[in-house]
């Protein structure tokens, strides 16, 4: 099924499958766009109504800074416009964070929460790091030499992903945005996104990639935070899971989904 891209005040955003199915609202992680979501997208927009965004900062808002409230606003814009007020959401990493959020701020509009690669809480110790690795970010991507670097490699990155050429083009043409990496930092740290996701009470798929070492090592305590949690971990791969093995993760939206949040039984 072909994707369409619809304007909603200020946001792009990508929006496919039938009206009147279950939505799913993706939210990309730091320096990617909505374009990393195409493999979820493209599989599966014939059950799901999938929508993904662009975060401020990225993208179609390239021209903004990322921040925590304006990111909650223009998901909620989302949520309200194109998902008919309430969703499934899917976040990795900076996008796991901003769901969280969300969920705690509108409990009733979350049918379910996907949180992948963002199951380390960025207070105490944790907060010591992302302080460190924010400023370094920030300092060092005030070169537009050390930009263009980043640039680069992420570019490489992707094209040595298993993915169809078409795939591969769409995410690199949507551009890699490495200052908001550090950007993002400040609005994170010292934010307990663990007592966020106590409050609500729904189901919540915690997921990470065997090899992201620092997500898995709050992996157990975040899945204890929710209500009605879950755990699931993609064999062999790191923190960008949906990429490096995209058919696994979109596996593990579609599981949860069945089990979780609809309650059917018929998963394969």
């Amino acid at each position: 099924m072909s994707r369409a891209t619809e304007e909603i005040d200020r946001s792009s955003i990508e929006v496919a499958g039938p009206e009147d199915a279950q939505p799913i609202v993706f939210v990309h992680g730091a320096m990617f766009t909505r374009k990393m979501w195409v493999p979820q997208l493209d599989a599966l927009s014939d059950e799901y109504r999938v929508i993904a965004l662009d975060l401020p900062g990225h993208g179609t808002h390239a021209d903004e800074t990322f921040r925590m409230e304006p990111a909650l606003d223009l998901l909620d814009e989302v949520v309200e416009s194109a998902a008919g007020g309430h969703a499934i959401l899917v976040g990795l990493s900076l996008g796991g964070y901003v769901s969280t959020a969300y969920a705690n701020r509108h409990p009733e509009k979350v049918d379910g929460l996907v949180l992948a690669g963002s199951s380390a809480n960025p207070v105490g110790r944790t907060d010591l790091l992302t302080r460190a690795v924010g400023s370094v970010s920030r300092l060092a991507t005030r070169s537009d030499l050390v930009e263009r670097g980043v640039q680069r490699a992420g570019k490489r990155w992707v094209r040595k992903r298993d993915l169809s050429e078409g795939t591969k083009e769409e995410i690199i043409d949507s551009g890699i945005y490495p200052r908001q990496f550090g950007e993002a930092g400040p609005d994170l740290r010292g934010t307990d996104f663990r007592s966020a996701l106590a409050s609500y009470p729904g189901p919540t798929l915690v997921l990470n990639g065997e090899r992201d070492l620092i997500m898995r090592r709050g992996e157990d305590d975040h899945a204890a935070a929710g209500q009605d949690s879950y755990t699931a971990v993609i064999d062999g791969v790191g923190h960008i899971s949906n990429l490096h093995r995209p058919e696994a993760f979109t596996d593990a939206i579609r599981q949860f989904e069945r089990k979780a949040v609809s309650g059917r039984d018929d998963a394969a």
